[in-house]
């Protein structure tokens, strides 16, 4: 099964923005790390602070901007209308602490998968809020998906 992206429209104005989530992966996003963190006694922390601190994370209802690293930095944007598909991951260790996980599959060249780890919101709710604003910039911009098979 193959999917395509047909573009109908060519507006580009980010009038309206709003941004849905903002924030860093969570410091303890379940309990394996309090445990972790007993266990070391408070050592996996450093490394977990290291970790989140390099890490931004800024959903607006028109693009996902992922910030990484903490002395040199790269900025990744994907626009919503390339997501093709969403997966919400909720352990249960995760799901003890609040925290969860959005899995995206894109259609962007260079970031065909991206991953929105231990994020502390309630993960249910943003899938919800990115889910409609990717269906409605796919509006906006004229954009609609195509499902074919293909023979073989």
């Amino acid at each position: 099964m193959c999917y395509a992206m047909i573009m109908t429209g060519n507006q580009t104005s980010h009038d309206g923005e709003e941004v849905l989530f903002e924030g860093r992966p969570a410091l303890v996003p379940s309990v394996g790390t309090v445990l972790l963190a007993v266990l070391t006694l408070g050592f996996w922390l450093l490394v977990r602070w290291y970790r989140t601190v390099g890490h931004n994370y800024r959903i607006t209802t028109r693009r996902i901007v992922v910030e990484t690293g903490v002395l040199s930095k790269k900025l990744e944007q994907i626009d919503l209308y390339r997501i093709a598909d969403y997966t919400v991951e909720r352990p249960f260790g995760q799901r003890l602490l609040g925290t969860g996980n959005i899995l995206l599959k894109t259609f962007d060249k260079t970031t065909p998968q991206l991953d929105i780890r231990d994020i502390k919101t309630d993960v249910v709710a943003l899938y919800e809020r990115v889910r409609a604003a990717t269906e409605a910039e796919k509006t906006r911009r004229g954009v609609r998906m195509v499902d074919y098979e293909t023979g073989g």
